[in-house]
């Protein structure tokens, strides 16, 4: 029987070789990625079973990266292991592409059974998070609607946000500064922000970036 072949998706190396020592015995690493754009092209040519893949990941981010996987490849399976232990990012996560949510504090163990579980077709959510969603969900059934972000405004914004002169935000989205900085204000008429400072608030809500 073939071994379930995984993409790991995470820009800490150290943390990457610890989860191939750990997954190895009982799955196929097929690739490693380090940024969204590795990620995207690599799954695309391996065609893992499984992607295990980070929020935080540099060049746009794990949460826009799931959502274009899950388009481009809606057989594949997402499992998010992450620092946040944000109930609405978990929620947004599962609604929208993951198959299971994990934190990076977990046990190895729980790892690979979290793996095991979304090959089967299963969601797997860890305990505390998994809590978390009931609580919220007792409390507040109904999402409240909210201003939102095109795709291309969160690509703009986590940029600037990472540190990102227009320029730099230009090239590597492959357009002109002009645009960039269309987007930039844009974004600042939207929701009334006034200074990079409240742009930088704004990434960091829409989970685009961590905290400082």
């Amino acid at each position: 029987m073939p071994r379930t072949r995984l993409l790991l998706a995470d820009d800490h190396t150290l943390l990457v070789d610890a989860f191939r020592k750990l997954l190895e015995p009982e799955f196929e690493i097929v690739g490693t990625a380090s940024d969204v754009r590795t990620l995207l092209a690599g799954a695309l040519q391996l065609r893992p079973d499984v992607v295990v893949v980070d929020l935080g990941l540099p060049l746009l981010n794990g949460m826009d990266a799931g959502r274009e996987l899950k388009k481009l490849m809606p057989q594949i399976k997402l499992l998010v292991v992450t620092m946040s232990e944000d109930v609405g990012v978990a929620a947004e996560a599962l609604r929208e592409w993951a198959s299971g949510y994990l934190l990076k504090k977990s046990a190895g163990t729980e790892l690979t059974h979290a793996i095991r579980e979304v090959v089967k077709g299963r969601t797997y959510v860890t305990p505390h998070v998994a809590q978390q969603l009931v609580d919220q969900f007792i409390r507040e059934p109904e999402l409240h609607a909210k201003k939102s972000l095109t795709s291309r405004q969160r690509e703009v914004l986590q940029l600037l946000a990472e540190g990102r002169t227009m320029k730099e935000a230009a090239n590597i989205l492959k357009l002109t500064t002009r645009t960039v900085a269309f987007h930039k204000y844009r974004i600042m008429q939207e929701f009334g922000l006034q200074n990079n400072s409240e742009l930088l608030k704004l990434a960091i809500r829409e989970h685009l970036v961590p905290p400082v």
